[in-house]
């Protein structure tokens, strides 16, 4: 009976050890639970928030690139309305001034230029010639050849377009700088108005020379007649190396066929 009742005894003391131990448990499990329930809760949380501020930067750069579209579209504009002022005293600059500015963007490109780079001169190329809204219109729009006195106002057209460009924080007017000073010169030294010579002349009015000139030959002018496509091609042949920086015309006269593509489309559209 003493055996019993010790036997009893252990029994009661390990089912009160097992029933504290399972009350144990059951309290870790529990707060096991609540910790894990929390950190459940406080994901979800982060998680919404995630999403809302994602939504938030979606909206954001929406935003942005809609008025950075808007600031775009209202610079070219005024960089077209720039032009503009020169096509008042020459009727004949309009198409030229598209066809020239597409040739110079194929000449950048197939030269290798990267695509930021072939879109500035793009649209720095038109303002080439800015620099002719200072010189007198008698002298634009002369029917015939110029005087060697006239000439010499004429080439000032270079370093006014300059002037009016100059100190321009854009990269594109200052890229347009360049252009309107250098379109004018050439790769033997022999152009105007400082005489520069090969690589101190800026690629970007060396790509334009060679455009302007292309197209001035095989448009109508106030004081000439159009010139075959074919014949200003062997024009830019004839002068590589001397005029034309010979890289850039090889590149030009490689891609001819997408030159008379560009010339064709520009020309369709202003029938």
């Amino acid at each position: 009976m003493l055996l019993k009742s010790k036997k009893t005894r252990f029994m009661e003391n390990e089912l009160a050890l097992a029933s504290s131990q399972s009350i144990k448990y059951a309290r870790d499990f529990a707060r096991l639970y609540r910790e894990t329930k929390a950190q459940k809760n406080e994901l979800r949380d982060a998680n919404n928030q995630l999403k809302k501020y994602a939504a938030d930067l979606r909206r954001s750069v929406t935003l942005l690139k809609s008025v950075n579209n808007e600031l775009q579209e209202a610079y070219y504009d005024t960089v077209q309305r720039l032009v503009l002022a020169v096509e008042y005293k020459d009727r004949f600059t309009g198409q030229h001034i598209i066809r020239m500015s597409r040739y110079s963007a194929l000449i950048a490109e197939k030269y290798g230029l990267d695509e930021r780079e072939v879109l500035t001169v793009l649209y720095a190329a038109p303002m080439h010639d800015v620099g002719k809204i200072g010189i007198p219109d008698h002298i634009i729009t002369s029917p015939g050849k110029l005087s060697n006195e006239e000439f010499s106002v004429m080439k000032r057209h270079t370093i006014i377009g300059a002037e009016i460009l100059d100190n321009a924080k854009s990269q594109i007017l200052r890229t347009a700088c360049k252009i309107a000073l250098s379109h004018h010169e050439k790769w033997d030294g022999s152009g105007y108005p400082y005489g520069l010579e090969r690589d101190a002349i800026p690629l970007e009015g060396r790509i334009v020379a060679l455009a302007d000139t292309f197209d001035a030959i095989t448009s109508r002018r106030s004081y000439k007649d159009p010139l075959p496509v074919s014949h200003a091609f062997n024009i830019i042949k004839r002068e590589k190396g001397k005029h034309f920086d010979p890289e850039l015309a090889e590149v030009f006269l490689q891609h001819s066929s997408e030159v008379m593509k560009i010339n064709a489309e520009v020309n369709t559209a202003a029938v």
